[in-house]
């Protein structure tokens, strides 16, 4: 498995991650806490210790959940969740609904404080490994937020700090104060504007990219066919990208890449996620599971070897279907 270092935090761990948001339930149709479950243990049984979470994948249900599967074996995953999206109170800026509560965007100390704490016990744990803000709060200072983060890391509490889902000028604010091992932001084949907006501005600084939804939601996987029905409370349902045009163009993608895919015993989903893997500035790429076959799946992405012929290849097929359509 291939393994990297979260910026300058002395913190190793597999370049593949496994995301949990889709295990949460909310706003991907419910799941099967079963077989979300034993798609952790999947993960970690395949090489995979770098484990996403936050407390908005279905209000701590998510954290719960990978509580519950480490438990006995803390010290084989490195664990990356977040702050700054709460229902505890109605400080900083409303966001959505969940469950009938109303969540908001806040990052002043005192929720800061008050979170790690609810984080610290659905994950059965004392110390959390990255600690990221997950949406950025105009109501807040950064340099409070920093400072309240910093004070969690010399309490041992937290190991390394993140910011998520940033504009360029939240960076900035970042960077001015200092302290930041890495950012997590959404980047795949059909998502690239992190190369042109916030990737040029930690150019040669130590602060890791954590890159989240690789494929697009699946849409990537080539598996979504026309048929597909989304259903319930899934944010995929009247999503435009997965229109019936936007499917027929990565079935035209799929079907260019399986001639590749079958001579390096690899599907579309493991070419896709290795190809994100050597982008440039691109560390670590978080995978959704919701069962031992998808963590499976995943896994075998940091195994691959993929040649630069082959990249090339994979570019190609892009630029033919999918920047045409997703541009």
């Amino acid at each position: 498995m291939l393994r990297r270092e979260i910026g300058a935090s002395g913190i190793s761990c597999s370049a593949i991650g496994l995301g949990t948001w889709a295990i949460g339930g909310a706003m991907w149709g419910g799941s099967d806490d079963a077989a979300s479950l034993a798609a952790i243990s999947a993960s970690i049984e395949d090489g995979v210790d770098l484990i996403d979470t936050a407390p908005g994948y279905g209000l701590g249900h998510a954290e719960s959940l990978l509580g519950r599967a480490i438990a006995g074996r803390r010290d084989k995953v490195v664990i990356a969740t977040k702050c700054g999206l709460n229902w505890h109170h109605g400080k900083g800026a409303y966001f959505f609904d969940q469950y009938g509560k109303k969540v908001h965007r806040y990052l002043g100390a005192d929720g800061i404080i008050h979170e790690v704490e609810q984080s610290l016990g659905r994950l059965g744990t004392d110390y959390i490994d990255i600690y990221i803000t997950h949406w950025q709060d105009a109501t807040t200072p950064v340099d409070e937020t920093m400072e309240a983060l910093q004070r969690l890391r010399r309490d041992g509490k937290i190991r390394a700090i993140g910011a998520s889902n940033l504009s360029p000028e939240d960076l900035e604010q970042y960077l001015r104060v200092g302290g930041l091992d890495c950012i997590q932001e959404r980047y795949s084949m059909i998502d690239r504007g992190l190369e042109t907006g916030l990737l040029p501005r930690t150019r040669g600084l130590p602060i890791s990219t954590l890159s989240y939804s690789p494929l697009g939601m699946g849409l990537l996987t080539g598996k979504v066919t026309p048929d597909r029905v989304f259903s319930g409370d899934d944010i995929r349902k009247d999503n435009p990208r997965f229109s019936i045009e936007s499917r027929a163009a990565v079935a035209g993608f799929a079907e260019d890449l399986r001639e590749l895919g079958a001579g390096h015993n690899l599907t579309v989903s493991q070419l896709v996620i290795a190809w994100t893997l050597r982008r440039p500035q691109i560390d670590f790429v978080l995978c959704g599971a919701r069962n031992p076959a998808h963590a499976h799946e995943n896994a075998g992405a940091g195994r691959a070897d993929l040649k630069a012929e082959d990249l090339a290849t994979i570019d190609a097929a892009a630029r033919r279907h999918l920047t045409p359509h997703f541009a």
